[in-house]
């Protein structure tokens, strides 16, 4: 395969916000589970420790990139996995040729020889790339797939870095990776609440912070649809009355505006949604409260159908 490159905002450049890639976002998340399973994602459950990723001025350059990759095959448990990391002019921020291994060849763009504390976040999602290639898991096109690597680096627990990297000023701006500030807030935020982990502690800059606040808002987000019995009033008063509207008109095609659609089979009524930790789809029938655990990621779910 060939080389798979991580972007990079030039300095001054406008950087992209919102949630546009939110949807291809959603299928990483899920793809993932499918391809490690619930148990392999939990090996992930901890993230890579600040310490680990440091790197000063005073650090020798070649020997500081050769340990800090060290410390993100450990991570993400590439145990034969050997980077070799160099330095050259280039317009992507980083990129790495995907071979069989078991070396493989990273190259940094050379703004990283005075810019030392973003190398980390580069190298995180080159290696991730390499796991994924390892895996045998990748989506169709460059963009989709560079999403996938992104989502994935951020909730594997590697991400947080890519998202610190982030910074805004009156003078310059600058981001890592494909996903906007807030798509890596989202990502690190549903990482959060799937492993009672709080990154926020970790990051430098002011503005990862917010974009994480943001992401994390959008998350909550999930956690409060109908059916599930967090749901706020007003989509509880919607679902109602849209289930209603279902019975009524049985094989009336779903609202794309929602994310739950109502099917009716032999058994009778069924409603059917995303899970909110991985958005695999789950089917339920219609029968007032239930507790139902995801058959993909195994979260519990409290719903009222």
């Amino acid at each position: 395969m060939g080389d798979s490159g991580v972007t990079n905002s030039p300095p001054g450049a406008p950087v992209a916000h919102g949630f546009p890639h939110v949807d291809t976002v959603r299928s990483a998340i899920t793809a993932l589970y499918r391809r490690l399973s619930a148990d392999g994602v939990r090996t992930y459950a901890t993230s890579l420790a600040p310490v680990d990723a440091a790197f000063t001025d005073e650090d020798d350059l070649h020997l500081g990139a050769q340990r800090v990759a060290r410390s993100l095959v450990q991570h993400l448990r590439l145990p034969d996995a050997r980077m070799i990391v160099g330095f050259r002019a280039m317009e992507h921020a980083a990129s790495v040729e995907l071979t069989a291994g078991p070396e493989y060849f990273i190259e940094l763009n050379d703004r990283f020889r005075t810019h030392r504390r973003d190398i980390g976040a580069a190298l995180a999602h080159e290696i991730t790339h390499v796991l994924l290639h390892r895996l045998g898991l990748e989506f169709p096109g460059t963009r989709a797939n560079e999403i996938l690597t992104d989502t994935t680096t951020a909730y594997l627990g590697t991400g947080w870095l890519l998202l610190d990297a982030f910074r805004e000023d009156a003078t310059s701006r600058q981001k890592l990776g494909y996903l906007t500030p807030e798509e890596f807030g989202y990502v690190l935020a549903k990482r959060a609440f799937a492993f009672d982990e709080d990154p926020s502690p970790w990051f430098t800059s002011p503005q990862a912070y917010t974009a994480y606040t943001k992401g994390r808002q959008r998350a909550l987000d999930d956690l409060r649809r109908p059916p599930l019995t967090a749901a706020g009033w007003a989509g509880r008063r919607r679902y109602a009355k849209d289930r209603r509207y279902a019975q009524d008109h049985p094989g009336t095609a779903p609202d794309p505006s929602v994310p739950y659609a109502f099917e009716t089979g032999a058994e009778g009524l069924r409603v059917s949604f995303p899970c909110p930790t991985c958005h695999q789809r789950i089917r339920l029938p219609v029968q007032g409260r239930v507790s139902a655990r995801c058959g993909l990621c195994r979260t519990r779910l409290e719903c009222d159908t």
